[in-house]
């Protein structure tokens, strides 16, 4: 999400240099925003597991994750005097609705399946997202776009028969709902862009529900005794998420969206590297391709999607 405030005249030796010379094309600095955006998401999904682990339910980690971020944009927001107030509310709370429930079953499915796998579910949403733009602009989808839809669920049929038992089956459509769901929150950002409202609106928007949402949950249901020694976790989760999104809104306003769109897909590879070194998962040659099959279906919807 942009990054409010004032342009300040920088100390910074290197400030009057073109931002060519010093990191390449605008293009080039979008891909290694994307980069340090799939770590960042990468790292949260391995602190939502640990934080699991150690008995928090996905609630608690939603509301936690959301608070850190409204926390922080909160304070952005007052320290340069920005108005929180939205003329779009009920297309704010489309957003966050969608948001908040595709965040809560993507904690639930990390929780409990390998984190490469819940990261790939996850990650279907480019293949939906395309197929509801080409109808929301009354086309007839292209058969590049019907080959990617196709492609990308033999690649999640791939990716879940060898790999999910009987009693991780409903954490795995969890993971594939909350793909599902995100195209939702994607196309009511997509619509407030077009209304002009301001990304750190959007965000404090999805924060806010997200944190009241959790809240009331855990007031109605559970919460897990406090402390001290997880506070690390809950920290890192909320620091790895607003560091994550700052740096894709970053790369989406810099760079072409198909490139940034493309490079997204790393956080798969970057999920699978840690998984396979903190937890020792090991998944059968046919789950990565499954893996294969999906990312290679996403760019190409994406590729395929209308403008």
């Amino acid at each position: 999400m942009s990054e409010p405030g004032a342009r300040r005249p920088s100390l910074d030796r290197h400030a009057n240099l073109k931002p060519a010379a010093r990191w390449g094309s605008p293009n080039r600095r979008a891909g290694l925003w994307m980069i340090v955006s799939g770590v960042c998401f990468s790292l949260m999904g391995v602190f939502v597991k640990i934080g699991a682990q150690r008995g928090f339910t996905a609630a608690e980690l939603v509301f936690y994750r959301s608070a850190f971020g409204l926390i922080v944009i909160t304070a952005i927001a007052l320290r340069y005097r920005l108005p929180l107030q939205t003329p779009h509310p009920r297309t704010q709370l489309s957003r966050s609705v969608f948001g908040l429930v595709s965040l809560f079953l993507y904690f639930y499915c990390l929780a409990l399946l390998p984190i490469a796998t819940a990261v790939t579910l996850n990650y279907t949403s480019p293949i939906f997202l395309a197929l509801v733009l080409a109808f929301s602009k009354h086309e007839r989808p292209s058969w590049q776009l019907i080959a990617c839809t196709l492609g990308g669920f033999a690649g999640v049929l791939l990716l879940l028969r060898p790999t999910v038992t009987a009693d991780q089956v409903f954490p795995a459509l969890c993971g594939l709902a909350s793909g599902v769901l995100a195209t939702g929150a994607y196309m009511s950002i997509r619509r407030l862009g077009e209304l002009g409202e301001p990304d750190w609106r959007v965000v404090f928007y999805f924060t806010l529900v997200s944190t009241l949402g959790a809240g009331l949950w855990l007031l109605l249901f559970h919460v897990s005794v406090w402390r001290w020694s997880n506070a690390w976790i809950l920290l890192a989760i909320g620091a790895f998420a607003t560091a994550a999104q700052l740096a894709m809104t970053r790369s989406f306003q810099m760079g072409k969206p198909l490139l940034v769109g493309s490079l997204s897909y790393s956080a798969i590879v970057f999920a699978s590297i840690l998984g396979v070194a903190i937890w020792r998962e090991t998944l059968p040659l046919t789950a990565w391709l499954g893996m294969a099959v999906i990312i290679a279906s996403g760019i190409f919807a994406i590729r395929a999607t209308p403008h």
